[in-house]
C-alpha cells in the first residue's frame, strides 16, 4: 500500500478506470453472446442485435479497451455469422 499521497491518489485512478473498462468490455462481449444465440436459433431479429453487437464494439474501441483490428476481425466474424443466416 502506497504511503505518498499522489501514488495513493494514482491506485484510486487506475481502480476506477479498471472498473469502467471491465464494465465497457462485458457490454460488448455480452452484446456479441445475445447475437450468436440469436443466429443459432434463426431468429430474424438477429440484424438488429449484429448492429447492437458492432456498436459496442466500436464504443470499446474508441476508447482503447481494445485494438483497432481487434474489433476488425471481431465485426468480420460477426457479420459472416449473419450473412449465413440469410
Amino acid at each position: 500500500m502506497p504511503n505518498i499521497k499522489s501514488a495513493i491518489k494514482r491506485v484510486n485512478v487506475i481502480e476506477k478506470k479498471t472498473a469502467r473498462n471491465n464494465m465497457i468490455k462485458s457490454e460488448y462481449k455480452t452484446a456479441v453472446k445475445k447475437f450468436e444465440s440469436a443466429v443459432a436459433e434463426g431468429n430474424k431479429d438477429a440484424e438488429k442485435l449484429f448492429k447492437d453487437a458492432v456498436k459496442k464494439i466500436d464504443g470499446a474501441c474508441s476508447k482503447g479497451i481494445i485494438k483497432k483490428n481487434t474489433a476488425s476481425r471481431k465485426k468480420s466474424n460477426l457479420a459472416k455469422k449473419l450473412n449465413t443466416l440469410a
